[in-house]
């Protein structure tokens, strides 16, 4: 077995969200057997800032989903996305 990185997309609710506390959050709700890798922002549009968070999991089925529904859970979050997963290699 071995691990990926995944990138996952995760939209504010508001342009007004305080992106550090949210960040903050998501630093603290990372599953154990994940590894947090980094978190960027992106620009939307109209101020709105999206963060992908990018995290290294084992690639076993269903691999992202605890992360996704940790992440989901964090107060400012409206949506969760997985973007992008790569096999480390």
């Amino acid at each position: 077995m071995g691990d990926v990185v995944a990138t996952i997309k995760l939209m504010p609710e508001s342009p007004d969200v305080d992106l550090e506390k949210i960040k903050a959050d998501v630093e603290k709700s990372i599953p154990s057997g994940t590894e947090l890798h980094k978190i960027e922002e992106e620009p939307i549009a109209f101020g709105l800032v999206a963060l992908k968070v990018m995290v290294v999991v084992g690639d076993a089925e269903g691999g992202t989903e605890p992360v996704e529904e940790n992440l989901a859970q964090v107060d400012g979050v409206n949506s969760v996305e997985v973007v992008d997963v790569r096999r480390l290699m």
